[in-house]
């Protein structure tokens, strides 16, 4: 059953990412888009990490209850896009909420980013109401397996790449089950997705979106020409489309989870 923030049939995530983000972080965040429409989101729901919101724009038909991140400047950006009905400023272990405050907690690629994950679980179970769900994902433990430039450097270049990507975990289906058994939550469902393929995509763009940056620096966009026009962005779109379109892998360089209160 698709929820009640659900995207119309038909939305196409990749397009309408591709055409605001740098094209690696358009494809990852598209994937993961379209696993949001048939999850339990409920609400109120609470976007724990919500950035820019640009990811909750593309994601839900409507704004999500509450957006919360530690950094001022990606919630003034959030402001413009009006993806949350609230905007808070305040750290995920110490969230200025009630207790069962939440249906439905929203994570999306922010927890491998927190280096002391167990307050903010702590947290994420004390504002969740009984029976609501955290969503969340995460790079997984073969997230530097198919990296290009370990073929060359090995695991010096494993450790610079999550460096630069800024992570903390990138773990197993087993570690966060356990991880998260000890906050209190019971693990519904956690699958793999983001083939080898489509993290060498991901790792290359990482290169090649160097003016995506200087495009940002300069002018507050990423994309400067985001037009069905603009001929770059229509062959990015044929090229990811495949990886778009790739089913479920066996193992992934990302995972998904979801879990329960109680």
């Amino acid at each position: 059953m698709r929820n009640a923030f659900a995207q119309p049939p038909g939305y196409d995530f990749l397009w309408n990412q591709l055409v605001e983000l740098p094209y690696f972080r358009a494809l990852l965040r598209a994937v993961e888009s379209r696993f949001y429409q048939e999850l339990p989101v409920v609400e109120p729901v609470l976007d724990l990490g919500s950035g820019d919101g640009s990811f909750a724009a593309h994601t839900f038909s409507r704004p999500l209850d509450v957006g919360l991140d530690p950094w001022r400047g990606p919630l003034w950006e959030s402001r413009m896009r009006q993806a949350h009905r609230l905007l808070t400023l305040a750290d995920g272990a110490h969230m200025p909420f009630a207790d069962g405050a939440f249906r439905t907690i929203v994570s999306n690629s922010v927890l491998e980013h927190i280096p002391d994950l167990d307050p903010v679980l702590a947290e994420c179970y004390r504002v969740l109401q009984p029976g609501g769900h955290l969503l969340f994902c995460s790079p997984s433990d073969h997230f530097t397996d198919w990296l290009v430039g370990a073929v060359i450097a090995g695991d010096a270049y494993r450790r610079f790449f999550n460096r630069i990507a800024r992570h903390h975990h990138c773990d197993s289906p087993a570690v966060w089950r356990e991880r998260l058994r000890r906050a209190g939550f019971t693990v519904e469902r956690v699958w793999y997705y983001f083939s080898p393929r489509a993290l060498r995509a991901l790792e290359l763009g990482h290169y090649f979106g160097l003016p995506n940056l200087i495009s940002k620096k300069l002018t507050g966009r990423w994309v400067l020409f985001p037009s069905v026009k603009n001929p770059l962005l229509r062959m990015l779109e044929r090229s990811l489309r495949p990886l778009y379109d790739e089913p479920l892998p066996e193992i992934g360089a990302y995972l998904f989870g979801v879990a329960r209160k109680g």
